[in-house]
């Protein structure tokens, strides 16, 4: 089972998502994007039971604010898992965000409060197992400092990409390689 999970504001009927999921579908292999809460700890505790409901036979796509999570759910988990554009410091990036912030679904909002913030601080992963990921960053993220993945994941699996944006332009094209990461 592959598990995709999204970003700040995003939902499992995202571009990523829906790409992913025609892609393994048309693999035959086990795939769900599901749309999270954007409260930590429940986008946490929702993953965490469907990591649990599958015995742990689970691989992890994760892109933002889903990274960040895809980097705490793997190691507590030791689950292969790819990164695309990943937030590494999601606690001080997501500042700017406090208050009304937007739901890219359906053009709603939501209250993003210093409380989501705090509770982000809870999954901050200091060491990292570097074999369990793939990386895959485009220099041209607008939003997030590549820099900052390249640097946690320096001696690690990695792609880096000019150009492109936070998005990740052309993920189609890495499909493949996503793929035979994460299944053996």
């Amino acid at each position: 089972m592959v598990i995709y999970i999204h970003g700040f504001g995003g939902s499992g009927e995202g571009s990523k998502a829906i790409s992913f999921r025609k892609y393994f579908k048309e693999q035959s292999i086990d795939f769900i994007a599901p749309s999270l809460s954007y409260i930590p700890e429940l986008a946490i505790k929702t993953l965490e039971e469907l990591i649990e409901s599958y015995n742990k036979d689970v691989t992890l796509i994760g892109s933002s604010l889903g990274g960040f999570y895809t980097m705490y759910l793997s190691q507590k988990y030791s689950l292969k898992a790819v990164l695309l554009n990943p937030s590494i410091s999601p606690y001080r990036t997501l500042n700017a965000y406090v208050g009304t912030a937007p739901s890219f679904y359906d053009n709603s909002s939501f209250n993003w409060n210093v409380n989501h913030i705090d509770m982000l601080k809870n999954y901050i992963q200091e060491d990292i197992d570097k074999n369990i990921f793939l990386l895959l960053v485009q220099n041209g993220d607008e939003l997030l400092n590549p820099q900052e993945s390249i640097d946690k994941f320096c001696e690690g699996n990695m792609i880096v990409e000019e150009g492109g944006s936070h998005g990740f332009e052309g993920i189609e094209a890495h499909f493949k390689h996503i793929k035979d990461f994460l299944i053996l």
